[in-house]
């Protein structure tokens, strides 16, 4: 059930808060005065680095799932009464092939929700798409070696797994209410227009843009990953190609015009609680190599060793911190050579990819606060355990 819309109080209260934040703050101390700064310095990089190549063509994707994917499929194969190992194995490995971040991941994974897909597979996808992202997951075991590089690979799909099961047992009442609540699928899209072979050229077609517009070279030699950066635009051009077929095609005029229409509702949900959320991470943490409201020592200072403290606070730090694809393998990269221990580093790399402030936000709109509140646990704790035991192991 997504989050009750604001109140007049609740409204007063947030205006309250806000003038008491302005009256407050000492916005002329040096230390607030860079905090801001970087605050829009980080939205600034956000806005050139993520929003037109990630996020747009996220939500284009998941106004396309609202629309055009047939409900009963996505019941069939991702709903709570779905096979359990199917729907969990879908959920995850559609997740790793599209290798996006934690905010990027939101578009596609409320469209999928509001299609039908149960708490437990939904959450497992928001989980697998920026955790078990397969470029991510390659480039840690080469720049981190194998023992990181495997571990990371093997506990994020057993995280993925382990969480969707969690918020589907915890939550199985409320879930079935939503989904028996039919008007929640109503205006869904009407009979099948297009066959199998279509609906995958076309979403593919997107798919592939989405990837490959966003591949980042490695850290290492040249190697095949090199030479598909260096030749991602014209792979990209080669998609856009075929959705260009296949909007021509297969699509109506009004076809498109509600395909606008459910992008541009997911714009105007999702990316006001991403920037706000960004802004507020910029502030208090700042971006990666800048130093911000929190000072960069303190992090450093409490996740050496192997502590349990020094793993929880890797993860919960990794969990508010904004990871955009792949830049948590040289964060975590120099945060080793500055002391971090190897059981808090898989902690970190474990919540910080998938969670992000921004991202609490958003998933917070869309589940309300407690679905979220157990999600959030659910990665901090599991992050915290699991770095701990492969610390003490290594």
């Amino acid at each position: 059930m997504a989050a009750k819309e604001f109140t007049p109080n609740k409204k007063l209260l947030v205006v309250a808060g806000i003038f008491l934040a302005v009256f407050f703050i000492p916005f002329t101390h040096p230390r607030v005065a860079g905090a801001i700064q970087e605050a829009f310095l980080m939205l600034a990089d956000y806005a050139h680095e993520h929003v037109l190549l990630c996020v747009v063509p996220a939500m284009f994707i998941a106004g396309a799932i609202v629309v055009f994917l047939n409900q009963q499929a996505v019941m069939k194969y991702l709903g709570p009464k779905a096979n359990k190992i199917v729907a969990y194995s879908v959920a995850s490995v559609s997740g790793a092939i599209l290798a996006v971040c934690s905010c990027t991941v939101l578009p596609l994974f409320k469209g999928i929700y509001k299609k039908g897909a149960g708490l437990g597979p939904a959450a497992a996808f928001l989980y697998s798409g920026p955790a078990v992202n397969i470029l991510a997951i390659v480039l840690s075991y080469k720049v981190f070696g194998w023992q990181l590089g495997a571990t990371r690979m093997i506990v994020s799909i057993v995280f993925a797994f382990v969480i969707g099961f969690t918020m589907q047992a915890v939550f199985h009442n409320e879930d079935e209410k939503r989904l028996a609540d039919e008007r929640l699928f109503q205006n869904m899209g009407g009979p099948e227009a297009r066959s199998l072979g279509q609906m995958l050229l076309f979403m593919l077609s997107m798919i592939g843009i989405l990837v490959f517009l966003n591949w980042a070279p490695s850290s290492g030699a040249s190697s095949l990953w090199d030479f598909i950066h260096r030749a991602k635009y014209w792979i990209t051009g080669a998609f856009a190609l075929m959705l260009l077929y296949a909007l021509i095609r297969w699509f109506t005029k009004d076809d498109l015009v509600e395909w606008g229409g459910a992008t541009r509702d997911f714009a105007l949900q999702i990316l006001p609680l991403l920037f706000g959320g960004v802004l507020a991470a910029g502030f208090l943490l700042g971006r990666p190599g800048h130093e911000a409201l929190i000072p960069t020592r303190w992090v450093e200072s409490l996740v050496g060793g192997n502590s349990l403290f020094a793993n929880f606070f890797a993860a919960i730090s990794g969990a508010f911190m904004y990871f955009a694809t792949l830049t948590e393998i040289p964060i975590v990269q120099g945060l080793l050579g500055a002391g971090m221990g190897q059981g808090p580093a898989l902690a970190l790399l474990l919540a910080g990819p998938s969670l992000s402030l921004p991202s609490m936000l958003v998933i917070g709109g869309e589940l309300g606060f407690k679905k979220t509140a157990v999600y959030v646990f659910l990665v901090v704790i599991l992050s915290t355990t699991a770095g701990w035991v492969f610390g003490t192991i290594v």
